[in-house]
């Protein structure tokens, strides 16, 4: 459906592209705001234990303050991106911001579980907004041409959330005068400082449009995610996979998404639009996204818990471990950025990163107790060169195909599903694992292991094992995680497939805004 677009506003109006240096310094805002997401979902790791021990919680509940986070950051992925399409860019990437300092500081005061869990929840809807936001702020300034020499910084900053959030939570958990609320309360500093650099730094027409949102579909959607995720989340420790209670959730969650379609499909400005699956690349590199959210978190996230229990590591080295596959992501997300803008090709980068993401799965595979390090480490080096490649021009090949005005949805759907594949293969692969675990104790250890671990993903305190019954705790654990990447592979070999046939288009060399104008039939200048 077209719709009605008024003139820009007058902050906008001369249409201007920003130099290389706006670009960069805007970035600086969008940069420190990615940081504090990525830290939210990572310092908080090592600190679970003391705050559960503090706030008297349970294990279910230590299981939903992860949970919690991550059900609104996915669920509210689309609405984030929609409204993007609709209204200004810069206030909403500010709201997601202050929503994040709501959530974290009622999360680093709060008095018991409940209130934990409620600031979570508006920490995840924060973190969504501002997963989504950046990378659509990031189109809007940026041709695709020119996109590609700005990954590595995405890159870098990942990596290092990534690495620093599990030693920044483990030093703060072990400061006597400081402790554990301070993993949700660091975050609000950086915030802040994000939000005053965003203020000063971003400057981007507001083409308005006369718009509204689609409130049932967004609804119906976020139902639809919560409840399937809540299953995955559950299902194989709280409940049988096979149950009552699976089909019951599956069913209701399959059934709210296919009104959600419905609705979507006859909404004058529905939350994703349905057109935008027309496109091939948009439908290819959904479904790799999501294939490569299943095979890589659902494979890495127990790398850190195979590092601690069978290779007897502390959280802090176990941190530490995750860098060779850091590295790896960042020189080659760099690398192949450069090389895209300098010559315009992408599909080759694509195609090289599946392929060595399922080289690097089917080498994980073959991990036990006894793998040499060095010999570890070269094979997470291979994963992260090949996800480098891979995940950041997923979504530069769908924003070059899609028009200006459906950037924002195009790279929602894409962040949305591939958070949607990481929850769910993280939830999946993780009752895998602790079933496996499970069955291989059992047999080394007779039938009161098996009743001991029941079938959860609680880690044993190692300290308190004898010798041989810590080899085998470690044996199985190793083998149990060595087999999630087994299962990983095939997956990742399905999203080989699904980037085979996307059709290589040259990149724009317009940014989304001047695109944007050139649809409205606005001057665009230069």
């Amino acid at each position: 459906m077209t719709t009605a677009i008024e003139p820009v506003d007058a902050a906008g109006a001369d249409g201007g592209r920003m130099s290389r240096r706006e670009i960069l310094q805007a970035l600086s805002g969008l940069m420190v705001g990615m940081f504090v997401a990525i830290l939210a979902s990572t310092v908080v790791a090592n600190a679970l234990p003391r705050i559960i021990a503090d706030l008297n919680g349970s294990q279910t509940v230590y299981t939903w303050i992860v949970t919690s986070e991550l059900l609104a950051m996915t669920a509210t992925v689309p609405l984030w991106g929609k409204m993007a399409d609709l209204y200004s860019k810069k206030l909403l990437i500010q709201l997601s911001l202050g929503l994040f300092v709501l959530g974290s500081l009622v999360a680093g005061l709060t008095p018991n579980v409940e209130v934990l869990l409620v600031s979570r929840v508006i920490q995840g809807i924060g973190a969504g907004g501002m997963t989504a936001l950046a990378m659509i702020v990031m189109a809007a300034m940026i041709p695709p041409r020119e996109l590609g020499r700005y990954a590595g910084i995405f890159g870098a900053v990942f990596g290092v959330g990534t690495i620093a959030g599990p030693l920044i939570g483990g030093v703060l958990v072990d400061t006597s005068w400081l402790g554990w609320r301070w993993c949700f309360l660091i975050g609000v500093p950086f915030s802040l400082i994000s939000i005053f650099l965003l203020q000063r730094t971003l400057h981007l027409p507001i083409i308005r449009r006369k718009a509204r949102i689609d409130w049932a579909g967004a609804a119906l959607i976020t139902a639809g995610v919560s409840t399937l995720l809540i299953w995955s989340s559950l299902a194989g420790h709280k409940f049988a996979w096979a149950s009552g209670w699976t089909a019951l959730m599956v069913v209701g969650g399959l059934t709210l998404l296919v009104v959600a379609v419905w609705v979507e499909s006859r909404a004058a400005e529905p939350i994703i639009p349905l057109e935008i699956f027309r496109s091939r690349t948009v439908t290819l590199t959904t479904v790799a996204s999501m294939l490569v959210g299943v095979a890589l978190f659902g494979g890495t996230v127990f790398l850190s818990q195979y590092f601690q229990t069978s290779l007897g590591k502390s959280p802090t080295i176990a941190g530490l471990m995750s860098l060779p596959m850091i590295l790896g992501l960042l020189v080659s997300s760099t690398i192949a950025g450069q090389l895209i803008t300098k010559y315009g090709r992408w599909k080759a980068y694509l195609v090289a990163g599946a392929a060595v993401m399922v080289v690097a799965m089917l080498l994980l595979s073959t991990i036990d107790i006894d793998t040499p390090l060095p010999l570890l480490f070269s094979y997470m080096a291979l994963l992260g060169i090949g996800v480098g490649m891979l995940m950041q021009n997923l979504v530069l090949a769908a924003q070059n195909d899609v028009p200006a005005h459906e950037l924002g949805a195009a790279t929602s759907v894409l962040t949305f599903f591939r958070s949607m594949g990481g929850a769910i293969g993280v939830s999946a692969l993780g009752a895998v694992l602790a079933n496996r675990v499970t069955s291989l104790m059992t047999a080394q250890l007779g039938p009161a292991a098996g009743a001991t671990d029941g079938g959860t993903t609680e880690v044993p305190d190692l300290s308190t094992l004898p010798e041989p019954v810590l080899r085998i705790v470690q044996n199985a654990y190793a083998t149990a995680t060595s087999e999630l990447f087994l299962i990983g592979a095939p997956i990742a070999f399905l999203a080989l497939l699904a980037v085979l046939f996307i059709r290589e288009k040259p990149l724009h060399t317009l940014s989304g805004d001047e695109r944007a104008r050139q649809e409205a039939n606005l001057p665009v200048a230069h």
